[in-house]
C-alpha cells in the first residue's frame, strides 16, 4: 500500500500564499496521475487539481490562475502552490493517488479575511 503524507497547511491572510507538499512512500514516477482535493466544513470533497505522469494538468475553475500543481519525481513529492488565497479556499486539502484511490491524511488551510 502506498502511503501519502500531506503537509504545508496553515493560517494565512487573504491574498497570501502557501505551498502544500505530499510525500509518497513509493516512487512517484510509478504512481501515475496524482491530485489534490479539498473539503470545506459541511461540504463534499472536491477536486482542486490533477497532474498526469507526463505533466498534463487539470484545474478546477475556482483555482485556475492562482494554484499550480507540480511533481518532483526525484523527491517523490507532489506540490500545490497556492497564491492569491481567498477565504473560500479554507478547507482540508488531501493528496490523492488517482489510480489506486489512496488518500493522504489531509492538511488544514485557513484563509482569514
Amino acid at each position: 500500500q502506498v502511503r501519502l503524507v500531506d503537509s504545508g497547511g496553515g493560517l494565512v491572510q487573504a491574498g497570501g500564499s502557501l505551498r502544500l507538499s505530499c510525500v509518497t512512500s513509493a516512487r512517484i514516477v510509478s504512481l501515475g496521475a496524482m491530485g489534490w482535493y479539498r473539503q470545506a466544513p459541511g461540504k463534499e470533497r472536491r477536486l482542486v487539481a490533477t497532474i498526469s505522469s507526463f505533466g498534463s494538468t487539470v484545474y478546477a475553475d475556482s483555482v485556475k490562475g492562482r494554484f499550480t500543481i507540480s511533481r518532483d519525481n526525484a523527491k517523490n513529492t507532489l506540490y500545490l502552490q497556492m497564491n492569491s488565497l481567498k477565504p473560500e479556499d479554507t478547507a482540508v486539502y488531501y493528496c490523492h493517488d488517482e489510480r489506486r484511490d489512496y488518500w493522504g491524511q489531509g492538511t488544514q488551510v485557513t484563509v482569514s479575511s
